[in-house]
């Protein structure tokens, strides 16, 4: 079956405030890749760093800050359970239902089972912890 190619897309990582988590990815030369953006459904306002791109021409990986909009939202009750940190990696692949469907299929534990709308309108789905040795993966549809 294929689903890919799959690339790494981003790494999440959890804050308290966009402003100080951001220094650090300035510092080593990431740039801001576009204006932040509030999804109101994930209770989070993201800002992404972009890397350099590859070799091949592939887009850049990126950094994606999570700033929680209150403490009630998944980013939220992550910082209060574990701090900042990393809280998600992100997969972009060529088939996003198939993909979900054949795991769910092979009885990996999912939290979307069909995908939903993230930052920059992309469609996304998350696979729960559980199932991938207790990291949050999040899978994005390629455009």
């Amino acid at each position: 079956m294929e689903f890919g190619p799959i690339y790494i897309d981003h790494i999440g990582i959890a804050t308290d405030n966009l402003e100080a988590g951001s220094h650090f990815w300035r510092l080593i030369g990431l740039v801001q890749a576009h204006e932040d953006e509030t999804v109101e459904d994930q209770g989070v306002t993201t800002r992404f760093f972009a890397t350099s791109p590859g070799d091949d021409g592939t887009k850049p990986s990126m950094i994606e800050l999570l700033e929680p909009t209150h403490e009630d939202t998944p980013v939220g009750r992550f910082l209060t359970k574990r701090g900042k940190g990393i809280q998600q990696l992100c997969f972009s692949v060529g088939d996003l239902q198939g993909l979900l469907d054949h795991l769910d299929a092979n009885g990996i534990r999912l939290i979307n089972r069909e995908p939903t709308i993230g930052a920059g309108g992309k469609l996304i789905a998350f696979v729960h912890p559980a199932s991938t040795g207790g990291v949050l993966v999040e899978l994005t549809q390629r455009k």
